[in-house]
């Protein structure tokens, strides 16, 4: 039998190894400032680029595209050219991946701190990025799959199939999700709009989750542990029922995000199904991991990289039990909107994928380098320091959501809201921010910590830039293909096929009902298109993330709609590109804010928020009352929105418009004339910005909110955003 001589590409896989370790860094970093500035506004530093609500969805990205992401590539760079016994299809299709993808998270970097997003959770890029971001994931994919064509190994392993299912899926979730109308370099509208484009968002949202921080990942666990356990995976035939499973049912799930929406009832009762059912599939994964360390566990107590792994493992298996159950309505009632949910989220984050991701360099880097850890002392200091780093946040995060859902929900003897001001029930929720930041800390202190040990070990060895590996070509392999699933690990492009066909026919029949069915969304004739200077206004909200604290969508609740007025129609949001429902309240919702307070009190709270609302924590946003409207972008604007089937007359950018605006803009300066503020120049941002916020749910005229009918108890608005 022929054999070839070969080697394998260890320099990418370091590339990216050094990337996962300097992101992570600037990831926990960024968490740890925007989670100090919900205690602490002065930490916003009074600059418009560090606010909370742009940082944000930086420290998002980071975390999920740059240090996730970054290490996912680490992982799939080393093991798939090892499963496959071959070379990676092309170096300069691994360069392009990685510089590709490092200068998109840079281009992140840059622009959400200055405000240039779509507001789309994990999805706030805009389309110039968006269109690298798929350049870039195309290079990916193909190389993959040009590696799996070249193997020598006739059957692909299991982790090559998450691999799979994890290329393919992300490409159709940020195609489908990005697809949007340009309104300038960095602007763009969505397609979708309102009710529509909230199913879009988190089909893609909850299945970036599933598919990129998930799916990975289990592949890699598949690949890594029992390499680091020198035992086999438990069961094979559980991996085939997980992954087939798995991949099928995730892509239901997305509409548990909307549960007591203007989504319809149907969506919601499929999201809520499927996500109930996942707990089958993702147990049997994290059984499958944890049962391969049977008669290991001498080891594991030994080592370090099985110590992250086990409560990694761990990690994996409470957030995919406690999804499902916030799926229920009966408890998404009680958690939505509230910090319960940022602790879910985090309990997966810092467990599932940070400590994954640890585990897996502490076994690669003494590989890649020839040499030892240098520390086992360090890096149990290590594991130690994030395991109390993630109860710290975690405990924290979740003693806050559920006080925060029963004080929103508790009425008193005599049918009165009991915490009508919404800010008592913030300042209830300081004490748990701090511990959270504390947590933070000491997560960051134990990556800082490995850090310098992965650094250590690297110096201590010599890098083997090339391994040599031999193996027989597989046109030489004469064992049988097998039969069943055997058989289609050895077609690997009809597996890529059947994986495609799992993960549309969920999306399909949720997605393809929403505009074919008119039922859906019931149109309501009062509404109307927002004017010129409220399009901007709405820009402006997008621009400084509103969104991230504040709702706009109403629940059919009695705590909702006495707090807050009528509950939210779907007809409303049909001009709304993008929809900005929301998925937090550090801040109340602000549907139907529109008349609520007078012009001069949005101008003062925007100017300082305490002057308003004392013990706010939110920071001021003086530049909106300084800065001048950008009203040159206009026409490009009110034409983007034509385009994606806002029914403005054809010629209103041409001229109109820009009077309409000026003759708002005049009136609201007079309205701030009779608040005593003189020096509201017509043409600045905080004009535009009040013209929207008085705006909203004023298409509907719904009955007061019991703070309206009790003003002593009318409630201040404390939020992180305006």
């Amino acid at each position: 039998m022929k054999i070839e001589t070969f080697k394998y590409d260890n320099r990418i896989v370091r590339a990216f190894a050094i990337a996962t370790i300097v992101w992570a860094i600037v990831g926990f970093c960024a968490g740890l400032l925007a989670a100090v500035q919900l205690f602490w506004p002065e930490a916003n530093l009074n600059l418009q680029y560090t606010t909370f609500g742009r940082l944000r969805p930086l420290h998002t990205n980071a975390v999920i595209f740059a240090f996730v992401g970054n290490g996912m590539f680490t992982g799939i760079y080393y093991s798939l050219q090892r499963l496959c016994k071959a070379r990676m299809f092309s170096d300069g299709l691994s360069w392009l991946n990685f510089w590709g993808w490092n200068l998109i998270i840079v281009a992140a970097a840059i622009t959400l701190p200055l405000g240039l997003t779509t507001s789309k959770e994990y999805a706030e890029l805009e389309w110039p990025i968006d269109l690298a971001i798929a350049v870039v994931w195309v290079a990916f994919t193909i190389n993959l799959l040009g590696t799996i064509a070249r193997r020598r190994e006739r059957h692909i392993y299991v982790a090559i199939w998450f691999y799979i299912a994890t290329a393919i899926t992300v490409a159709v979730l940020h195609i489908g999700n990005s697809l949007a109308v340009p309104a300038g370099l960095f602007k763009s509208y969505p397609i979708y709009a309102g009710v529509q484009d909230a199913l879009m968002q988190w089909w893609y949202g909850h299945n970036a989750v599933a598919f990129f921080l998930t799916t990975p990942y289990l592949g890699l666990m598949y690949y890594f542990l029992p390499k680091a356990a020198n035992r086999p995976v438990f069961s094979y035939r559980l991996s085939i029922i997980h992954f087939w499973a798995l991949i099928f049912i995730y892509i239901w799930a997305g509409p548990h995000h909307l549960l007591y929406t203007a989504l319809p009832d149907w969506a919601q009762s499929l999201g809520m199904v499927f996500s109930v059912m996942l707990v089958a599939p993702s147990w049997g994964g994290m059984l499958n991991g944890l049962l391969t360390l049977r008669g290991a566990w001498d080891k594991v107590r030994q080592d370090p990289m099985l110590k992250f792994m086990v409560v990694a493992l761990t990690a994996y298996g409470m957030a995919t039990l406690e999804g499902p159950l916030l799926a229920i309505k009966s408890v998404n009632s009680l958690s939505h909107y509230t910090d319960w949910t940022i602790a879910h989220v985090h309990t997966g984050a810092l467990g599932w994928n940070g400590f994954f991701t640890f585990s897996m360099l502490y076994w690669l880097f003494p590989k890649l380098w020839n040499t030892k850890l240098h520390s086992l002392k360090l890096a149990n200091w290590h594991f130690w320091l994030g395991l109390m780093g993630i109860m710290f946040y975690a405990i924290p995060m979740y003693w806050a959501g559920i006080t925060q859902g029963l004080m929103w929900k508790e009425f008193t003897a005599d049918g009165f809201l009991r915490y009508p001001n919404f800010l008592e029930t913030v300042l209830q929720l300081v004490p748990m921010y701090r511990l959270r930041a504390i947590g933070g800390t000491l997560y960051i202190i134990g990556a800082c910590i490995g850090a310098y040990n992965l650094y250590r070990t690297a110096k201590s060895g010599k890098f083997e830039p090339d391994t040599e590996a031999q193996a027989a070509p597989l046109s030489e392999d004469k064992h049988p293909v097998g039969t069943g699933h055997r058989w289609l690990e050895a077609k690997p492009m009809l597996m890529t096929v059947l994986a495609t066909v799992a993960i549309l026919i969920g999306g399909a029949i949720e997605v393809i009902p929403m505009y074919l069915i008119k039922e859906n969304v019931p149109t309501i004739s009062a509404v109307k298109p927002y004017t010129a200077l409220e399009v901007l206004g709405r820009d402006l909200y997008i621009r400084e993330g509103c969104v991230g604290c504040h709702s706009q969508m109403i629940r059919p609740f009695r705590s909702e709609t006495e707090r807050y007025g009528e509950y939210s129609k779907a007809g409303e949001f049909v001009y709304d590109h993008p929809f900005l429902w929301g998925s937090k309240r550090t801040g109340p919702d602000l549907h139907r804010l529109g008349g609520k307070y007078p012009d001069a009190w949005h101008y003062n709270h925007m100017e300082n928020p305490r002057s308003t609302s004392p013990g706010s924590i939110m920071p001021p946003y003086p530049w909106l009352l300084t800065q001048n409207l950008d009203t040159n972008s206009l026409p490009a604007r009110i034409s983007a929105l034509r385009k994606v089937g806002v029914p403005y007359p054809v010629g209103f950018e041409k001229g109109p418009a820009q009077k309409e605006l000026e003759a708002q803009a005049r009136k609201i300066v007079a309205n701030l004339q009779l608040g005593m503020i003189s020096n509201a120049p017509p043409n600045s941002e905080i004009i535009g910005l009040i013209a929207y916020l008085q705006r909203l749910g004023t298409d509907l005229k719904s009955a007061p909110p019991q703070a309206e009918i009790t003003p002593a108890r009318e409630p201040a608005v404390a939020t992180a955003n305006p």
